[in-house]
């Protein structure tokens, strides 16, 4: 397991020192035709108040209206989850998820966020979100609050987790050690719709938002590597502490990605495979940038030291040898006169 979760945590956070890639406009328009309905939560709801959902179930402080399911309300220590009870065994797919965070706190007095999941445990309330820590799969974390106060990053902020059981989430460093990529996104409080989209396909994880009211997506994570298993559960959850907002869930939609894979993927079992991202730089040697993406980490201390200590030697061989090599002319002319 220590073996599992160091790889795992080297694999964790690289990603950009190039910054965000761009990402092609290949995201589902939300053809119906490959709208998979089993995986879907949309109105009108089946079921009000407490009742059971055909095909979900929820718990905790989630309460389903005729609008909106409200993972948590906006009152303090509440905490609220919906969960898909069909696995999803398919290997390329695209979730959009229509979501609201609202609520009467003024800036970073509210909290603390709304969690979207793949993974094997459903319907466990933990620390994170309103859910399991330690789980298996992958994670989307919308976090209102910033709860490390030396943080450069702005808040909200969209963060991406894949773990195989190994990894605990850090709140108070918000998840920055065990984080993929990230971005910052301003989607609590507005006046219009607020969407996100995952897609996951061919071991491409994207996430883009249209928060702006623009009607279009915009990037926000792309990370290559990631392996998922299929028969995972879908779900959502969503935690308050001290602090608290509304968080609502007003439909999620997934749709299944017609792709093309090797002939060699057709021997893979993928329930079978273990959550992980490969070809990642450890975390540790990415620091934030304050616009929410990743950069290399800044040249302090030691690292000041050392690249100080280079330029004076380099200075001191380039004056040594240039004094040898004026002697020499010197003694050259020397012998002309």
């Amino acid at each position: 397991m220590a073996a599992a979760a160091g790889g795992l945590a080297a694999a964790a956070l690289l990603l950009a020192l190039a910054g965000p890639r761009p990402v092609p406009a290949e995201l589902t328009d939300g053809n119906n035709e490959h709208l998979k309905r089993e995986h879907s939560l949309m109105k009108p709801y089946q079921g009000a108040g407490s009742a059971a959902m055909p095909l979900w179930d929820f718990t905790g402080s989630t309460m389903v209206t005729s609008q909106y399911v409200r993972l948590t309300p906006d009152e303090r220590s509440r905490e609220g989850s919906i969960w898909n009870r069909v696995p999803c065994f398919l290997k390329d797919w695209e979730l959009h998820v229509h979501f609201k965070i609202h609520g009467a706190g003024k800036k970073n007095l509210h909290g603390d966020g709304l969690a979207l999941w793949y993974t094997q445990e459903r319907l466990t309330p933990g620390p994170v979100f309103g859910s399991k820590d330690n789980f298996h799969g992958l994670a989307i974390f919308l976090d209102t609050y910033p709860n490390d106060e030396a943080t450069e990053r702005v808040f909200p902020y969209i963060s991406a987790m894949v773990n195989n059981g190994s990894l605990t989430y850090d709140h108070s460093k918000d998840g920055r050690g065990t984080e993929l990529a990230g971005c910052s996104a301003d989607l609590r409080n507005q006046n219009h719709d607020t969407f996100l989209a995952v897609r996951y396909s061919r071991g491409r994880l994207t996430v883009m938002t249209d928060v702006e009211d623009k009607n279009e997506w915009k990037n926000c994570i792309d990370i290559a590597g990631v392996q998922l298993p299929t028969g995972y559960f879908f779900g959502a959850s969503a935690g308050t502490g001290d602090l608290s907002d509304n968080h609502d869930i007003i439909s999620m939609k997934l749709f299944q990605l017609m792709v093309e894979h090797p002939l060699e993927d057709e021997t893979v079992d993928w329930t079978k495979i273990e959550p992980r991202v490969s070809l990642l730089k450890s975390p540790k040697d990415n620091v934030d940038d304050p616009t929410g993406n990743f950069r290399s980490g800044p040249l302090t201390g030691w690292k000041v030291f050392l690249l100080l200590l280079c330029a004076l030697l380099g200075i001191i061989v380039c004056a040594v040898v240039g004094a040898v090599v004026f002697q020499k002319r010197q003694e050259r002319n020397k012998r002309f006169y």
